[in-house]
């Protein structure tokens, strides 16, 4: 049975992942600050204040211990959040923090778990963002600076010498993903336009069952046309 390891597994597009791959008979581990029920295993990320480098060891060690020896196919990180604020924000500095604990944080705890519990080309898929491809974001500059982060993670993982073994790394870049809360906020948008959870969850199952279908270090963007996604 392939098994998969979904950082982020409780969320939003992270329950929509344990779900798809459930339903396709994967052994999935799921790591987040509460158990999803759905998965085959779970690691529970304490919330107490510690360092990047503690929790990172904890969460790798968790999963080393549920895996027991066995390579993992597939680790995807679904973790992250969305900070707004420019530098005279009020709460810019504690944004920029949550921004980059989010998504720079899981993503580097990802590839650590990569390192030592992913098969030779097994695949290592992040979540990064469109609008850090396309310069400043001056809006959300914490939020932009931690989606570039990753960016620059996924190009360096896949170069040889990375510290992973035979790398197939991906970045997965959504626009606007159709979650509840992003509805909630946003009921006026047209959300033909916005990226179904289902959809990112069907293409990262394809990624990690075909070898061929991806191209290690891309970043994959998201584009959803009429209700039709495809990666570009």
């Amino acid at each position: 049975m392939p098994s998969v390891i979904v950082y982020g597994g409780r969320g939003a597009l992270g329950s929509t992942i344990v779900k798809q791959f459930k339903q396709c008979a994967w052994k999935v581990v799921s790591i987040d600050f509460s158990i999803n029920p759905e998965a085959d295993d779970n690691v529970v990320v304490s919330d107490a204040p510690g360092s990047l480098a503690e929790q990172g060891a904890r969460i790798t060690q968790d999963v080393g211990d549920l895996l027991n020896g066995i390579k993992a196919d597939a680790v995807l990180c679904a973790a992250g959040g969305w900070q707004g604020g420019n530098a005279a924000s009020k709460n810019f500095l504690r944004n920029a923090n949550m921004s980059l604990r989010q998504s720079v944080d899981t993503s580097l705890i990802a590839a650590n778990i990569a390192a030592r519990h992913l098969k030779p080309q097994g695949l290592l898929a992040l979540t990064g963002a469109v609008p850090a491809l396309q310069g400043g974001t001056p809006g959300m500059i914490g939020y932009g600076m931690a989606k570039a982060a990753v960016h620059h993670l996924v190009a360096s993982l896949a170069m040889e010498g990375s510290g992973i073994d035979s790398p197939r790394v991906v970045g997965i870049l959504p626009t606007t993903l159709d979650t509840p809360a992003n509805r909630s906020a946003m009921p006026d948008a047209d959300f033909s336009a916005w990226t179904p959870l289902d959809d990112v969850a069907e293409l990262l199952l394809k990624w990690a069952t075909d070898q061929s279908t991806c191209q290690n270090g891309r970043l994959y963007t998201l584009v959803t046309q009429d209700s039709v996604t495809r990666a570009e």
